[in-house]
């Protein structure tokens, strides 16, 4: 939206036209970009407080780094958007996170600024050094590396895995770590507390200020500089021993912390840095939110906060109005305080999530029985396997995009020892605009195949809730639970709870000439569309089938003894997923019906609404109800 840009964001389409502004033009250029920011995002919702806090660092790095030929990789990356306005995006913005519009993170086939693609957090370090190293490589000597971490990603294992490596070969990277003590929720912890305590401590401060005002005196980096660096190295050690700098002793040279907000200051500073060989942390201190009031003091619900009012504040569009069911991780979080005042075994875990996953109505109520263990999805697994062994009943909830990073712990921790774990993955199926590295698609298929692992879909809230029950019983062993982002169809869902049989489905409708098996919420789209195929004359029945594994074999016998034309649908990766098991139980027993499956591609599927994306991969009622003509006049 061209009528948003100030008068210096309006002539800025790339990096270049940046590098050509006065030193004293950045204010202004970060005024601009952050109100551009600010009303783009108030109309099309994306993720606003991680993007208004890195405002000034974002202009900071092009002003300073000769980007593309200098790579930037951004973690997680919702806070990229100042990033994307400036390398020619500017006029395409509108289209953010829309159906075919731009991604909501940095994706290289998007820009050649755009030089790692990411979504999931922590990732950063270990790309950059593996660009510098190909760099070292190629001979691509003059190529400096910056990636930018934040949000919490710190905290994640994989961020440790690669700060471990970073002196191992003298990677000429530089980190920069953007310190707001918030992911989506605040974060907890032993890093963010160390973190917490550097930007507090006075005498650190004062003597890291004295080694940047020697630094700035002089004319270049030559002997000189490298006189006064050695000179104060020693004191520095000694005050590290005090304030025990974790980076100082992996072998990475640290600066800061520093005010991620004065343009000029980091300006100078990414202009020092960048001459410095060798691997180097520069420790950036920002707020989430910055610049807009309400995202500054309510900084959860500003991450991601939908339509808002940008003088007011105020959210407008509340996916879950009075007159409209729950939302399915609600309904998750109270029923798991209900199932844990009766079972005192029950203990609820999260990583990161407490919010997003409504683990946090738990922990309010019971605080002492939930843990939000940062943004560490292995060490999620394996500790709930660690309370598992000990007789509690740990509920696990993990969306199902971020369960990927925990399989091994799956495998190992859980299911080979037995314990009954309950997985409640969230976010199942197609999310929407976040895109290809949030959609929960692979879970049913990589959790299927898993020895002692139980696999189960809820249609409604009801089924989650009993599924629920159910999971935490005696002698139940590993358990997982998807369901869906966002509101489902049960608005009395506060039912007595119910047992479900372990691997039964159940009968929606009965019929005659076709047969549909749904898994999971797909049930409500197929219920819409046989009543459509009924007023064409058509007879069709429709079975919940509620488990993947096991699957309900004794239902299974009976809907191929009585029907030869069958389709399977779920909101899953088509390749080995649910459809795929019912493939395989018709060749162990060698019938012969037709089968269609309908279910997401083997492909990546990108970002939009999950309506637009449900009907491009043919299971949203029009697809089901063609795919079901087809079958029928075939």
């Amino acid at each position: 939206m061209e009528e948003y840009a100030g008068k210096l964001l309006k002539e800025i389409n790339s990096p270049d036209d940046l590098r050509k502004l006065k030193p004293e033009d950045l204010p202004v250029v970060c005024e601009e970009l952050r109100q551009f920011i600010i009303d783009e995002v108030s109309n099309n919702p994306g993720h606003f407080g991680a993007s208004l806090g890195v405002v000034e660092l974002t202009v900071a790095l092009h002003y300073v780094y000769k980007t593309p030929y200098d790579m930037l990789i951004w973690d997680v990356g919702h806070q990229a958007y100042s990033h994307k306005i400036l390398t020619g995006r500017r006029d395409l913005f509108h289209t953010n996170r829309k159906y075919n519009g731009l991604s909501g993170f940095p994706k290289p086939s998007e820009s050649e600024y755009d030089t790692f693609g990411v979504g999931h957090a922590s990732t950063s370090i270990s790309a950059s050094l593996g660009m510098a190293a190909a760099a070292s490589l190629q001979k691509d000597k003059n190529r400096k590396i910056v990636a930018v971490i934040g949000d919490g990603s710190m905290t994640g294992g994989m961020a440790f895995e690669g700060l471990n490596n970073a002196a191992v070969n003298n990677s000429d990277v530089l980190i920069i770590l953007n310190d707001n003590n918030m992911a989506i929720d605040p974060n907890v912890g032993g890093v963010s507390n160390y973190l917490l305590n550097i930007s507090k401590s006075k005498s650190y401060n004062k003597l890291k200020q004295e080694v940047w005002d020697g630094l700035g005196k002089l004319n270049g980096f030559g002997p000189k500089a490298r006189r006064l660096v050695q000179k104060t190295e020693g004191a520095l050690k000694s005050a590290l021993l005090k304030e025990s700098n974790l980076f100082e002793s992996l072998g990475i040279r640290y600066f800061g912390p520093i005010d991620g907000h004065d343009i000029k200051y980091l300006t100078k500073v990414l202009q020092d840095l960048r001459e410095i060989p060798g691997p180097k942390l520069l420790h950036v201190l920002t707020k989430k939110g910055k610049g807009f009031k309400q995202a500054e003091l309510n900084q959860t619900e500003f991450h991601a906060p939908g339509k808002f009012d940008k003088v007011t504040g105020e959210i407008l569009n509340c996916e879950c109005a009075m007159n409209k069911p729950p939302k399915f991780q609600n309904v998750f979080g109270n029923t798991l305080v209900e199932l844990a005042e009766q079972n005192e075994k029950i203990v609820g875990v999260t990583p990161a999530m407490p919010t997003g996953s409504s683990l946090n109505i738990m922990m309010e109520k019971m605080p002492d029985r939930a843990f939000d263990v940062g943004i560490a999805e292995p060490h999620a697994v394996t500790f709930s396997a660690g309370m598992a062994i000990r007789g509690l009943v740990p509920f696990c909830n993990i969306y199902s995009t971020f369960m990927q990073r925990s399989y091994d712990q799956v495998i190992h921790d859980v299911a080979i020892q037995n314990l009954n774990v309950v997985f409640c993955l969230d976010r199942g199926g197609l999310v929407g605009a976040d895109g290809a590295t949030h959609h929960g698609v692979f879970d049913m298929a990589y959790m299927r195949h898993i020895p002692n692992m139980i696999v189960s879909a809820p249609m409604d809230e009801i089924e989650l809730r009993n599924l629920m029950y159910t999971a935490q019983q005696e002698n139940m062993g590993p358990f997982s639970i998807r369901y869906p982002r966002g509101c489902g169809c049960q608005i009395d869902w506060r039912q007595p709870f119910e047992p479900i049989p372990i691997g039964t489905g159940r009968i929606i409708s009965e019929g005659s000439d076709l047969a549909i098996l749904s898994i999971g919420t797909t049930g409500i789209q197929t219920s819409r569309a046989i009543k459509a195929l009924e007023k064409k004359g058509h007879s069709v029945a429709h079975y919940d089938m509620r488990f993947v594994k096991p699957l309900d074999e004794k239902l299974l016998h009976q809907v191929f003894k009585k029907f030869d034309k069958i389709i399977t649908i779920e909101d899953g990766a088509i390749q080995g997923g649910f459809g795929s098991a019912v493939i395989e139980f018709m060749v162990d027993h060698q019938y012969t019906s037709k089968v269609i499956r309908l279910g997401v591609p083997d492909r990546f599927v990108e970002h939009g609404s999950p309506e637009e994306l449900m009907r491009e991969c043919g299971f949203d009622q029009n697809g089901i109800n063609q795919a079901a003509l087809d079958l029928l006049n075939g």
